[in-house]
Parts: C-alpha cells; structure tokens; sequence
C-alpha cells in the first residue's frame, strides 16, 4: 500500500494543484449544444463509422469526470444514430437509455467533446449490431447514479465488454465505467482482460487495453505501458510515448 500510495499521491496532488481544464459553468438552458465539427458528415460520407465522444460533465462534476456517448452511422446512412444514458429521464420515470438520431458531436452542455475511438470501414456494420443490440439489454435501464454509477460510463462500458473489438480504453475520468452489481468480477470495460470492482468503490483491473488499475471510491489510478502512460483522477491518461504499433507504422 505504501508503494502505491509513493507512485500516485505526488502526481496527483501535482494534477489537483495545476490542473486548469476549463469546465464552463454557464445555465444548462443557455448552455452550447451547437456540433463541434469533429464528425464526418454523413452524406458524403459512404463508409460505416463509429465514435465514441466524451466531453467534461456539466457544472462543477467537470472537474472530476465525463459523460461519454457512441454515434454509429452504418455504410451508406445518411444520419448517425446517437447512444447515450440521460440520467434526469428518470425524473419522468422513463428509460434512462437514449436512441436518438441527432449530430453525434454536439457540446455536452458548454463543454467541448473528444474523439475517445473511431472505427471505419470493413466489419464495422456488425460491431454496430453488436452495439445496438447490448444497448437495448443495458441491465440499468430504469436506474442512474452520479456516483459510483450506473451512469452513462456504466454504459458506455457495458456496450463495450460486449463488443470487445471496439478495444475501448475508457479514461480515468469516466468515473462509473467500473460498477459492477451484483457481479464483483468481470471482463474489464475494454472486453480484454479482467477486473475486480465492489460496486464501483474499491476495485482492481489489469488489461493488455487499459493496462493496469486501481479503483478507490470511484477515483482510477493507474498506468498503461503501451502507449507508456499514467492515469490520474482529475487530468485523465498522460502519455508519455506515441502506441509502439505507431512506430512500425508504414502510412
């Protein structure tokens, strides 16, 4: 415990005193849903794709985590379909689970998103099957908690346990992608390796995707050694190295 706490206490302590992420904390009303163009448009665009975007939460939950969604378009649609829990759909006794044709890259309330993966191409039309039938048997449909989950990182990270080729490295900001109930063991979010979680409070997870983590109330610690990283609460995964798949690269 004392190694542990020697690796990751001083970066993190680092990131809480330095870290200057911009989390705007305008009304959500008046707050940008506005596309960030970081979508291919679909018209012009024939091949299937898929991205998962994630974009700091609104408010001052910004600071600590992200919402995190998935935007399909399979070959020659004209639109993308949308994939994202919306927690305040329980106010209204509704499924918390949204299917929704819409711009994928849209603001999450004032906040810029990221490209967390992107897939083209051959085979991705059955990766959107696979994605669109784990999304309509999400086992927390009626339930959703900020912390430590079910959230929309729960489900971003039950579609992707079961659509393993996807090979998702969820960031450590997407705090809830690690609730497990009522299992304590299972595939890690990625679908490749393993993980040990006791609802999302304290767990362990060793992955050849997202290498190795600890969770501690809902806060990851960790590192990756391809690419070599570090993951911290707060900042998210700092590389230190390019994928040494990049390097052999031949385009």
């Amino acid at each position: 415990m004392k190694l542990v706490y020697s690796l990751f206490f001083p970066p993190f302590l680092l990131c809480m005193l330095f870290f200057t992420h911009s989390v705007h904390a305008q009304y959500w009303w008046n707050a940008s849903r506005e596309p960030a163009g970081l979508a291919p448009n679909p018209t012009t665009t024939p091949e299937a794709i898929i991205q998962v975007y994630g974009a700091r939460t609104f408010s001052w939950r910004g600071y600590f985590g992200i919402h995190t969604w998935i935007a399909v378009k399979p070959t020659q649609a004209k639109t993308y379909t949308v994939y994202e829990v919306i927690g305040w759909l329980q106010r209204r006794k509704l499924s918390v689970v949204s299917i929704h044709q819409n711009a994928p890259d849209r603001h999450w309330y004032g906040n810029l998103p990221e490209i967390l993966l992107e897939k083209r191409g051959g085979g991705v039309d059955a990766m959107i099957k696979k994605i669109d039938q784990a999304a309509r048997t999400y086992p927390y449909s009626d339930s959703y908690t900020i912390w430590p989950g079910p959230n929309s990182n729960t489900f971003i990270a039950w579609i992707s346990r079961a659509v393993p080729e996807l090979q998702l490295d969820l960031p450590p900001t997407a705090i809830g992608k690690d609730y497990l109930n009522p299992w304590f063991f299972s595939r890690a979010p990625s679908g490749s390796g393993y993980q040990f979680s006791l609802f999302g409070l304290l767990g362990i997870l060793v992955s050849p995707i997202e290498g190795f983590e600890l969770n501690f109330l809902g806060l990851t610690f960790g590192f990756d050694l391809d690419p070599l990283a570090i993951k911290l609460p707060v900042i998210g995964r700092k590389n230190f190295s390019p994928p040494a798949s990049s390097l052999y690269a031949l385009d």
